[in-house]
Order: C-alpha cells, then sequence, then structure tokens
C-alpha cells in the first residue's frame, strides 16, 4: 500500500492533481470554520447539544449537516454548503426526461451539456437566496423561541442582519460551487462530491471523541459512561459489514450479453465479437434515500404543528394526532415502514426517469447488435425494462438496509446518533461512492504510465476494481 502511494507522486501530472484537490478541500475546511456575522455561536451550540435527534427538527439538522459539511454546531459563511447547486442540478436532469428542449440540448453532445450546466449555476442563485432566508429566520427564531442572534442585531441592526447574512450565505455556496469546478477542471475526481466527503469525513473524529468519552471498559454501563466494551466491538464488526456491503452493491451489475453482427467488406469479415452491457444493481445510487428522507421530515414537522395548535382540542382526534407524531419519530415502526416505502418508491422513480430502455434498444440496432434470442427494437426494450426492474427490487431493498441500520442501533442500543450515522444512511454512501471512484481514477492514470494499480500487483497488471456479476 505504501508503494502505490509512493507511486502517486512519481508521476509528475497524478501528483499536482492529487495536491491541487487537497489544497481545494483545505480552503474549503478553513473556509467553514469563518462565523457568520451577527449569530451568537455559543447559543447555537447549545441549542445544537440539547437538539433530539429523533425529533423533525432534529432530522432537519443532521439532514443538513451530510451537504454543508460537518454540523451545525456553529454557523458559517458555508452553511449552505453545496446544497443549493445540487438541487438546480438534479432539477434540471429531472427536467431533461419531461422538456423536449432540454432533452434535444442534451442530446447534443458536450456543447448541450455545457449550457445546460450554465443554467444550474444561474438557477442556484435564487435557490441560495431562498434557502439562505429559511435558515436566517430559523436562527432568528431558533427551535425553542431562544434567538441564535446577538442581541445588538436582533434590536438596532435587523436590517443589517439580513443584509449581510444573505449576501454571506450566497457568495459561500456560490464560491463553493466555484472550487468545486476547479477540482472537476484541475484536480482529480467529481468536484462537488469530494466537497460532501470532506465534510462528512471531518465530522468522524468527533464522532470517535464522542465514543471514547461515553465508553466504560469495565463491561458494564454505568453513568455517563454508556457504551460497553461489547459493544463497541459490535460497532466495529457492523461497521465494516456495511461499508463491505456498500461496496459490494455499490459495484455490482447485471451483464447482458451482447452479440455483434457478422457483415463482410470484400474478402474479410468483421464483427461477430460478444460484449456485455452493464446494468448497474443500484442505479439510483444516494438519490432515493436523499429524496425519502428530505420528505420524511414534513410529516413529524406538521403533525408537531397540529399537536401544538389549540384548534384540535383534547378530544379522541387530539389523541389520535399525538399517537401520529409519536409514530413518526426516528425509530418507531411506521415511520420506518414509511421510509422503506418511499426508498423503494423514489429508486423506481428514479430508474425510471434516468434508465431508456428504448433509447438503449435504438443504439444497440444502430450499432448493429443485438441480444441473443431477442429480435432488435421493441422486445430488446421489453427484456431490459423488464430486467432492470428486477434489479432495482435488490437495490432498493440494500437501500432501505442502509437507511434502517443507524436507526436500530441508536434505538435499540441506545448509541449515540452522532456515533450510529457512520453505519449506513446517505453519507455512508456518499463516501463509499465517492472513495470507489477516487480510486479508480488513480488507478486508471497509474495502469496508463506502466505502473502497477493502486490495489497492488507488478508489471502494471494491478487488481482492477471491476463490477460484481450477478
Amino acid at each position: 500500500m505504501i508503494k502505490s502511494l509512493l507511486n502517486i507522486f512519481r508521476v509528475p501530472e497524478l501528483r499536482n492533481k492529487v495536491l491541487f484537490t487537497f489544497f481545494m478541500l483545505l480552503i474549503y475546511r478553513i473556509g467553514f470554520w469563518v462565523p457568520l456575522p451577527g449569530v451568537d455561536q455559543n447559543a447555537m451550540q447549545k441549542i445544537a447539544q440539547n437538539q433530539d435527534d429523533s425529533s423533525a427538527a432534529g432530522r432537519m439538522a443532521s439532514y443538513v449537516s451530510i451537504f454543508s459539511g460537518g454540523s451545525l454546531t456553529q454557523s458559517s459563511i458555508f452553511s449552505l454548503g453545496i446544497m443549493p447547486y445540487i438541487s438546480s442540478s438534479i432539477i434540471f436532469q429531472l427536467l431533461t426526461t419531461v422538456v423536449p428542449s432540454l432533452e434535444k440540448l442534451q442530446k447534443e453532445g458536450e456543447t448541450g451539456r455545457k449550457k445546460i450546466q450554465e443554467w444550474s449555476r444561474y438557477t442556484t442563485v435564487p435557490l441560495c437566496l431562498i434557502q439562505a432566508v429559511f435558515l436566517l429566520n430559523y436562527m432568528q427564531q431558533g427551535p425553542t423561541g431562544t434567538p441564535m442572534v446577538m442581541p445588538l442585531f436582533q434590536r438596532q441592526y435587523f436590517g443589517v442582519f439580513w443584509v449581510m447574512g444573505l449576501l454571506s450565505l450566497t457568495a459561500g455556496s456560490i464560491f463553493l460551487m466555484w472550487l468545486g469546478e476547479q477540482i472537476d477542471e484541475y484536480g482529480l475526481g467529481n468536484g462537488v462530491s469530494l466537497v460532501i466527503l470532506a465534510g462528512i469525513v471531518a465530522r468522524m473524529p468527533g464522532a470517535i471523541a464522542e465514543l471514547a468519552r461515553q465508553t466504560t471498559l469495565t463491561g458494564q454501563t454505568s453513568g455517563v459512561k454508556q457504551i460497553s466494551i461489547g459493544k463497541i466491538f459490535f460497532l466495529a464488526g457492523c461497521f465494516v459489514f456495511v461499508v463491505a456491503g456498500s461496496i459490494l452493491i455499490t459495484q455490482a451489475q447485471r451483464r447482458i450479453t451482447i452479440q455483434q453482427a457478422k457483415h463482410t467488406r470484400g474478402r474479410k469479415i468483421y464483427g461477430g465479437q460478444r460484449q456485455y452491457l452493464p446494468l448497474r444493481v443500484n442505479h439510483g445510487g444516494v438519490m432515493p434515500i436523499i429524496f425519502a428522507q428530505s420528505l420524511m421530515l414534513f410529516p413529524g414537522v406538521i403533525l408537531a404543528k397540529m399537536v401544538g395548535a389549540s384548534i384540535f382540542g383534547t378530544g379522541s382526534f387530539h389523541g389520535m394526532l399525538m399517537w401520529l407524531n409519536d409514530q413518526f419519530r426516528r425509530g418507531q415502526f411506521i415511520y420506518l415502514i414509511t421510509e422503506a416505502t418511499m426508498i423503494y418508491f423514489f429508486a423506481y422513480f428514479w430508474t425510471t426517469v434516468q434508465f431508456q430502455p428504448k433509447e438503449m434498444a435504438n443504439q444497440l440496432r444502430d450499432y448493429g447488435s443485438f441480444i441473443p434470442g431477442l429480435r432488435p427494437g421493441k422486445r430488446t426494450a421489453d427484456y431490459l425494462e423488464k430486467v432492470m426492474m428486477r434489479i432495482t427490487y435488490v437495490g432498493a431493498a440494500f437501500l432501505c438496509v442502509i437507511a434502517v441500520v443507524p436507526v436500530v442501533v441508536t434505538t435499540s442500543l441506545g448509541i449515540d446518533a452522532r456515533i450510529s450515522a457512520f453505519l449506513g444512511g446517505t453519507g455512508l454512501l456518499i463516501v463509499v461512492s465517492v472513495a470507489l471512484d477516487m480510486i479508480q481514477r488513480i488507478e486508471a492514470n497509474l495502469l496508463m504510465r506502466n505502473y502497477s494499480g493502486f490495489l497492488g500487483g507488478s508489471g502494471g497488471k494491478g487488481k482492477r476494481i471491476k463490477g460484481r456479476q450477478y
């Protein structure tokens, strides 16, 4: 492993890309500690420490933390993170499937994709302003009625606080978007994904410190120290198992045999080779979990408001609302069933939006290829759609397990949510996906220059990372 790491720095071009990427991420982490003007950081830390992770507000803070980097225990100019740009990109990605003009523009190639990316940048600015308004209003009101804004800016400089806050949050998010694009052009890997990765990994030392603070080596739990040595071994084994499973399913693919048609040119016969069409088992990636968890925030917020409203009185209807409000807390049975159902729904929805079997079948026919035993055209498209629907069922089941594992560990073993968050969920899938992409890019650069692969091997024939066939 040390030799493989040294090989990275022996290639000047690869070394410069790695160092540039590291330098950009270092700038991001330094900027994360630049505070937002007018915000009382001490009050924000106290509220964050007392926040119940099972409540809707706690889940919202945890969800936003994934894409803003680090935790929301302090306010910074990067509090919005890269989330507005991600939202804008997802919006245009969905619009290209329903708007004919955008779909035509995407098919034009690199020029069309650059145009859509330019529109995504422009759309990021109003999204930043909208999300900044909600965040500043949350800081001004506070979850418990205690404002997180300094008294001076609450009374005399109220308008100044809003102007500074809107400009600082918008500029910070736009700067992160620019930083990610610089990594795309001059660095190594996907810039936006690496920014999110840096924010998630930065929370790991705090989780380890919290685990050490709550650990007792006597085998029994007492007082503040709640985690016994047996639970530590269980957490370590569970972490290894979940990460290995995430890598397995992320790389898993169903390979469809493709036969090229033979054609004669003069006295020579061309074609006839047999290839494979890979279909990813987890085609939606992390998107189904993101959509499901974001929508699961609304029932808790709405039910909490309805329970607190006096209009519903104290009758049986109010009792039913209290029961529903309790059941939609994180870790409850109805909450888990609803979240799993929504993950399945969005897994199939995202696959339907992104996977186009008719277009794929037409491309195979145009290139003179076919699936053995099937006619080109509609029969091929129907077969590809049937196979994709079947493997999506497996991929969605895996996403459900990944989403449920941290919740089950927290509720059943009494482990802090900041620790169990690394046993699954959106953050773990993002870390695994981005890390695999980085390793593949590094390995491709090394093998191109006759170095052994990043994972070992000799003579330029390293152990390539391949998809698992099912």
